[in-house]
């Protein structure tokens, strides 16, 4: 198998596979992402790596591409006081968010899922983070420096964001939206072939 389909438009989980070594292509997947009445936050980003999955899939099937086409899925979610953070509708939202997260512990779960046809595995890992105090003038701020469109929590830990991170325990590509650690070992138990990322001249 020398490409996978990657199930998503995010530049970050792009950036990532590239990372380790991964031949992809890009096939971004429409879905319903509300979450259900009373659906935990671990089964809700489970569900929607799984649905992208099955979407991307049911896309292959009709165009009657490769049956052993293997497809990559990841969602990511924010959670405080149990509430599931998706992504910002608006300055107002993104504001409310930050200071919610401000100078307090918080849950990252990236879920990541590889599928056939016939074989579907999913993993999840779930980071802590905790943010240092942000002001309200400092959140607006940050919301028009244009990072927090299309972020879980309304911000990303790889860019300006990360002067708000006091601790972190966990993946940090988890927490940026692709856990390296578990999508590798996914990548091995389907036999995906990754190449050498070994700077030169190093042994």
């Amino acid at each position: 198998m020398e490409s996978i389909i990657l199930a998503s438009a995010s530049v970050r989980r792009q950036e990532l596979l590239s990372q380790i070594g991964v031949r992809f292509t890009v096939r971004s997947q429409d879905i319903d992402e509300s979450i259900r009445s009373g659906e935990l936050a671990n089964d809700y980003v489970t569900r929607m790596a799984q649905e992208k999955a099955d979407s991307a899939l049911s896309v292959l099937h009709v165009s009657k591409d490769s049956s052993d086409t293997l497809v990559l899925a990841a969602d990511t979610c924010v959670v405080c006081d149990d509430d599931v953070l998706g992504k910002p509708l608006d300055e107002a939202d993104a504001i409310d968010m930050l200071r919610q997260l401000s100078g307090r512990e918080h849950r990252v779960l990236s879920a990541v899922t590889l599928a056939t046809q016939d074989k579907q595995r999913t993993v999840l890992s779930e980071s802590r983070v905790r943010f240092r105090e942000i002001s309200i003038e400092e959140a607006r701020q940050y919301y028009r420096s244009g990072e927090s469109a299309g972020k879980a929590g309304a911000y990303a830990i790889q860019g300006y964001a990360a002067v708000f991170v006091e601790q972190l325990i966990g993946s940090y590509s988890g927490v940026m939206g692709l856990p390296l650690f578990e999508t590798a070992q996914l990548l091995t138990e389907f036999a995906v072939p990754r190449q050498s990322t070994t700077p030169a001249g190093v042994k």
